[in-house]
């Protein structure tokens, strides 16, 4: 092991002992948010990020200063050669602590398919996923995201996609990291293919983080997100499926809103009653994705309705 490397690990040590003795799936946080917690998913920023308007590092600032959100979610893409950056990681932790901001996850994408049948390429991927959970863990995040592709059927990929997770969760676990995986096109957003996962690999710290725009299973140029949309499944079916496996978020989507501010492709009364109903405790994590607002104003679009739901149910 490298110094660097053994120097890396010795900063998580602190976090790792604290995970391992705090409540199962609460490592980073004294306590589960209560219903209604809001956090800014990085996504809804994603045009600025990729024009340089802002950077990684200006996220916490800008999420508490502008938008009045204390908990945020990052996407590796923004900072992809980070994962192992000492120096950077606890600059941006810095950013955190004088914004008084949490840290909620990472969501991976882009380090290779943990659904593959290949076994040498999921164990790759397997590894390309454990630095950003060693980064998660050193920015006291409480979970990763990560997806659950793979190139095969629908029998072939789930094979996979439970070992490959079942490795993951592994690693995850003594540093007091959730799994979670997000529906994210194909199998992954078929309801119950996705619940069948994730009760396979059988592990308390893997579930799932629902997004609400994310339910094409079938595109008619048979990829992932080109082409248009041929099936879909259920939203609040499958969102209902997987109660009992959400682990500690889910993404709240908007993409539109009609002239009383209510999102056009999901309706959130019901969407937020179903989770409220379960008793959910976790953050809804704005992920604006529209085109016909600024991405500033529909983040804050967003906010105020789920603000404006959580009110309507007490």
């Amino acid at each position: 092991m490298s110094t660097s490397r053994r120097e890396f690990l010795q900063k998580t040590s602190a976090l790792v002992t604290a995970a391992l003795a705090a409540p199962p799936l609460l490592a980073a946080h004294k306590s589960a948010p209560a219903f209604g917690e809001i956090s800014l998913a990085q996504w809804s920023l994603h045009k600025a990020l990729f024009k340089q308007e802002l950077t990684n590092l200006d996220f916490p600032g800008v999420a508490r200063q502008k938008f009045g959100i204390t908990t945020v979610e990052y996407v590796n893409q923004f900072f992809k050669d980070k994962a192992k950056d000492q120096t950077y990681l606890r600059a941006l932790q810095q950013r955190c602590r004088d914004n008084g901001i949490t840290n909620h996850l990472i969501m991976v994408d882009g380090e290779g398919d943990l659904g593959s049948p290949d076994e040498r390429e999921r164990q790759q991927a397997v590894e390309n996923h454990r630095p950003w959970l060693e980064a998660a863990a050193f920015l006291g995040c409480r979970s990763v995201r990560v997806n659950a592709f793979g190139k095969g059927t629908a029998e072939q990929v789930q094979r996979a996609a439970v070992a490959g997770l079942g490795q993951l969760s592994a690693y995850a676990q003594p540093l007091g990291l959730n799994v979670v995986v997000e529906n994210h096109g194909s199998y992954t957003s078929n309801g119950q293919w996705l619940l069948r996962t994730i009760q396979g690999v059988g592990k308390p710290n893997v579930g799932v983080l629902p997004d609400f725009g994310n339910f094409c299973v079938r595109r008619e140029s048979g990829e992932l997100y080109k082409g248009q949309c041929v099936e879909e499944y259920d939203r609040y079916k499958a969102v209902t499926e997987w109660l009992p496996v959400i682990k500690t978020g889910v993404s709240a989507k908007t993409l539109d809103f009609d002239a009383a501010g209510n999102c056009v492709e999901t309706d959130y009364y019901k969407m937020l009653g179903l989770l409220k109903k379960a008793k959910f405790q976790g953050y809804l994590g704005i992920e604006y994705e529209g085109e016909k607002l600024s991405e500033e104003a529909g983040i804050r679009r967003t906010k105020e309705l789920i603000e404006k739901v959580v009110r309507s149910m007490g």
